[in-house]
């Protein structure tokens, strides 16, 4: 006898899930120093496809783009309007359970830019609080970070999600008083691997 209480998982997503697992799970050998940050992610993932929408009050995932130029050298930020910062690129994943698939959306959608492609591993993780606003209620953005190439084509367009959009040379991100610490942190991961031998 089933149990009513169950929900069915959409054939589509059930492959996601445990990649999504795996993913996080490497993750957290590549960068044992952050490994005891994966573990709220882990958790929220065994909650299933709930985990990825809105209607979960208390924090659902998210999906960023660490979106640079064909130099590498560059970073597309955007000048957030809702919390008055500079950041990445990114936003929900309203019920996708393919994150890497949303981060590449988030960055087309918010940059208006095509050709983009996404590397599939996870880039870099954070789980940050989102004050309330409106009737929505203070929670928690687990969000996880890919990596995104622009084409060959870099002319942005500006969303209603931005107050303005640039190309920021990622050294410089490192210097910048103020700059959000995750930002830093993966200004110092993509100049680690972006090093030489």
């Amino acid at each position: 006898m089933s149990d009513p209480a169950a929900v069915a998982v959409p054939a589509a997503f059930s492959d996601d899930l445990p990649r999504l697992r795996d993913a996080l799970q490497a993750y957290a050998e590549r960068w044992p120093d952050e490994a005891a940050d994966v573990q709220p992610f882990l958790k929220l993932l065994a909650e299933g496809v709930h985990a990825f929408g809105r209607e979960r009050l208390e924090g659902h995932f998210t999906a960023s783009a660490w979106l640079v130029d064909g130099t590498g050298t560059r970073l597309l930020m955007t000048h957030h309007r809702k919390l008055e910062r500079w950041l990445q690129l990114g936003g929900h994943a309203d019920g996708d359970t393919d994150i890497a698939r949303t981060a590449l959306r988030e960055a087309e959608e918010e940059s208006g830019l095509s050709g983009l492609r996404v590397e599939p591993e996870i880039f870099d993780i954070d789980r940050h609080w989102i004050p309330a606003r409106g009737d929505v209620p203070g929670h928690w953005h687990y969000d996880l970070r890919f990596i995104v190439h622009a084409g060959s084509d870099e002319t942005f367009v500006v969303s209603d999600e931005s107050h303005a959009l640039a190309w920021r040379p990622i050294a410089a991100l490192l210097e910048e008083p103020g700059m959000d610490p995750s930002i830093v942190r993966m200004a110092r991961k993509w100049r680690q691997r972006q090093a030489p031998g």
